[in-house]
């Protein structure tokens, strides 16, 4: 279910969950909701309030932190490319057909993350099969150039220790979207949100003014899961990171 049809189906629970606590509040007796039993509601709802908002917060806390994670890697692994280019360009002439593949791979791993569908649930496994052929064709594309002096040497030895680490780097980022998110931690949430907003209607005056309120609470649930979902999902949804340190990498390369 893409986040979009699940936030719609926690909003529709959330606002049923008002409804009923509205209806039951005017067809219960006045002795059920008054007195006793109301500071006892009020009680359950505080309690339901309190961990609804801890767990709530610490979702958006873990969702953003993968969208996070994702920025941050994706400039260290900018950084990465920058120094692999500087040094097959410190290793000289020979290598410029390499440092014109590694342009031409940069630029086709931007049009290929940032301009992926939005319902491209296979993002994560193609993802993570490139990161598996880039590491090897840049190993076969070093393994090339056979050095002649020192220089060339240390040169060729530092490129073949960066290209390793841009292929962990590329892995890492793939694994840390594998299943970001509890969706069954969600649904509990979800559970707790439509108990307190029945909490709320038997607390409440049956008004129209109270159900505009239930749905205006209802929208507010539903936006903050579906927030989670696509901060999880930083790829394939709203909340995307930004390709700009792999542009200006590739502008800085193209100039040289």
């Amino acid at each position: 279910m893409s986040p979009e049809k699940f936030a719609f189906a926690v909003g529709l629970a959330v606002f049923a969950g008002g409804a009923v606590g509205l209806t039951l509040q005017r067809m219960l007796p006045d002795t059920f909701t008054t007195g006793g039993p109301r500071d006892m509601i009020g009680a359950v709802v505080g309690l339901l309030t309190l961990l609804s908002a801890l767990t709530m917060g610490l979702l958006i806390w873990t969702a953003y932190g993968v969208y996070a994670g994702q920025n941050m890697a994706i400039q260290t692994l900018a950084a990465k490319v920058l120094q692999l280019d500087l040094a097959l360009s410190d290793y000289g002439p020979d290598a410029n057909p390499e440092r014109a593949r590694l342009r031409t791979a940069v630029g086709r791993a931007i049009d290929e993350v940032w301009g992926v569908r939005e319902t491209d649930k296979d993002f994560i496994a193609e993802n993570f099969a490139a990161a598996v052929r880039g590491l090897r064709r840049e190993e076969g594309d070093l393994e090339s150039l056979h050095p002649s002096t020192d220089a060339q040497k240390q040169a060729l030895g530092l490129a073949n220790s960066i290209v390793e680490s841009i292929g962990q780097a590329r892995l890492q980022m793939s694994f840390a979207l594998t299943n970001p998110v509890s969706y069954p931690l969600i649904l509990i949430v979800v559970g707790w949100a439509t108990a307190l907003f029945c909490g709320f209607g038997l607390m409440s005056k049956g008004h129209a003014m109270s159900v505009v309120v239930v749905l205006v609470g209802a929208v507010a649930v539903a936006s903050s899961v579906y927030m989670i979902l696509d901060l999880s999902s930083p790829y394939t949804g709203v909340f995307r990171p930004s390709a700009a340190p792999l542009e200006q990498v590739l502008e800085v390369m193209g100039k040289e």
